[in-house]
This record gives C-alpha cells, structure tokens and sequence, in this order.
C-alpha cells in the first residue's frame, strides 16, 4: 500500500526538531514522541492522535475524518485531507499532536 511520500517529508521537517522518531506503521510512517504515537501519514492523509475528547472535536472540522484502519475507529485518532493540510495548516495539526503525545506518559 502506497503512501503520500511527500506529505511525509513535510512532516519530518517539522516534528523532527522537536525529537519525534519516525516508523513504518500502518502501511505509511508514524512519528513518535516519547514512544507515543502523534501523527504520521496513512495512505495520502495525515494522522494525528488527539486526546478522545480534541478528536470527537476534531470531527467537527472540514476535512477530518475517523482513523478507520481497525475495527472500530480509535477514540481520538483522525486523520485530515491534503485539503486540511496545506500551508500553516500542516504545522497546526502537528502541534496539536504534539500536545497530546506530551501529555502521556514516556513509554
């Protein structure tokens, strides 16, 4: 399964200055903070891991849809259209990730 290498390169520039490591997960990459999951690419959309509360929120918003790769969706996991991404857009996403990955404990 493809992913969105360029969407990928973007987010690298961004979150790896803040130390976030980046994985192969779920068919794309995932970027770690702590051991914590904060966002990554999955097929052409970027992923990000809120809080259940900031994801139910998250759904609200234009171009935001449920991580839907399971079962049954993951409480807080969305994943946003390269509409959703573009210009300061990106980043936004990134730092609320980045938040709720601080937020949890270091694995």
């Amino acid at each position: 399964m493809a992913y969105d290498e360029w969407l990928d390169s973007r987010i690298s520039d961004v979150v790896t200055p803040w130390g976030a490591t980046r994985k192969a997960m779920f068919g794309g990459t995932a970027y770690m903070l702590n051991g914590n999951l904060m966002a990554g690419v999955y097929k052409d959309r970027l992923l990000v891991r809120l809080s259940a509360s900031e994801g139910a929120t998250a759904l609200k918003e234009p171009h935001v849809t449920p991580f839907d790769m399971m079962p049954h969706p993951l409480p807080g996991w969305v994943t946003v259209s390269s509409e959703g991404v573009v210009g300061d857009g990106l980043v936004s996403w990134l730092e609320r990730g980045r938040k709720h990955a601080e937020s949890l404990p270091p694995k």
